[in-house]
């Protein structure tokens, strides 16, 4: 399916237009819905700068997103902060963490499948740390107070944290843009094709690599500083659980790893499925008791896309070369 340039403009500004007057046209559940697609793909594409452009493949991404959440919600909670003033210092705490991830794995030459591992490894410790450190609360959690004021990050419509979700993922399909035309991005390419080939044309490899892990884990603690003022509670089972991670994953893969608007789609489609299955296991006795439904059916959209769209469903939209007609 290919979509002329000219459309391209018409075509975005009318899907903008759409999402700022979705949530005044749907009930609040419906706009709940569209908070967390935009959510889950701010995430997926944290996890997609790292590993869909650069290569660089991750299972313990969510180490980054337990980062923001509890560096924000301990300034807040324990010190007194003004949660926006926490924002960004979780963010750089989510961007340390990554910079401290890659700068020990990366020297040590561990790429691929064992850059993949020492992530997780990474994530299960930090999940033991806020499990047994004391300003953690250990796994009773942390609870933030209550108090719906936009100055509290809090809200008392759910259209504003709508709107906040939009702006994050919006924010974040801007930098995913930028990358596909700056000469950063274009060396994150390279080094995802063939890293000895990019190093042998005078590429840092080192130092890209730990400037994108560094960008995306500072993305990811952002995710996780808005999911603990949304529900206003976290604790290690929820910062550091690894389902996030597979999400993270899954919404990039699916969509189309690499690809600008690849975690939007995956997470319009995860999140269509996520809400229909319930929705589903509530109407069908028979499934009432199948609780991973929807895993059952992430799993065998995952194996479709890998069989037959390699790209993600992003790959529907890539123009295709025409055949050469023969002589």
């Amino acid at each position: 399916m290919n979509v002329p340039s000219s459309w391209r403009v018409p075509l975005l500004a009318t899907g903008i237009a759409a999402a700022l007057a979705y949530p005044l046209l749907v009930p609040n559940y419906l706009v709940t819905v569209g908070m967390l697609v935009f959510f889950t793909a701010f995430i997926g594409q944290s996890w997609n700068i790292a590993g869909g452009f650069a290569g660089q493949t991750s299972f313990g991404h969510v180490v980054f997103f337990g980062t923001g959440a509890y560096t924000s919600t301990i300034l807040q909670v324990t010190y007194g902060w003004n949660p926006w003033l926490a924002w960004p210092v979780a963010m750089a705490a989510g961007g340390a963490v990554g910079w401290m991830i890659a700068v020990l794995s990366f020297r040590a030459g561990l790429k691929g499948s064992y850059f993949a591992l020492i992530t997780l490894a990474f994530a299960e410790v930090f999940r033991i740390l806020a499990n047994s450190v004391p300003f953690t609360r250990g796994g009773l959690g942390m609870l933030i107070k209550a108090d719906p004021r936009p100055e509290n990050f809090q809200f008392r419509d759910p259209i504003w944290i709508y709107y906040l979700a939009f702006v994050l993922c919006a924010v974040s399909i801007l930098i995913a843009w930028q990358l596909t035309r700056s000469r950063f991005g274009a060396r994150l390419v390279a080094i995802r094709e063939n890293e000895d080939a990019a190093r042998a044309l005078g590429i840092d490899v080192f130092a890209e690599k730990v400037k994108v892990l560094t960008l995306s884990g500072a993305m990811c603690a952002a995710g996780g500083t808005f999911y603990a003022q949304k529900y206003l509670y976290i604790d290690p089972s929820i910062a550091f659980g690894v389902d996030k991670s597979v999400e993270m994953l899954l919404v990039s893969m699916v969509g189309g790893a690499g690809t600008v608007f690849g975690p939007l789609i995956g997470s319009v489609a995860l999140t269509g499925i996520n809400e229909g299955t319930r929705w589903l296991a509530g109407i069908v006795p028979a499934l009432k008791n199948v609780q991973p439904l929807s895993l059952v059916v992430y799993g065998l959209m995952l194996i479709l896309i890998v069989a037959r769209l390699p790209d993600g469903l992003m790959g529907l939209f890539r123009r295709r070369p025409k055949a050469v007609p023969r002589a």
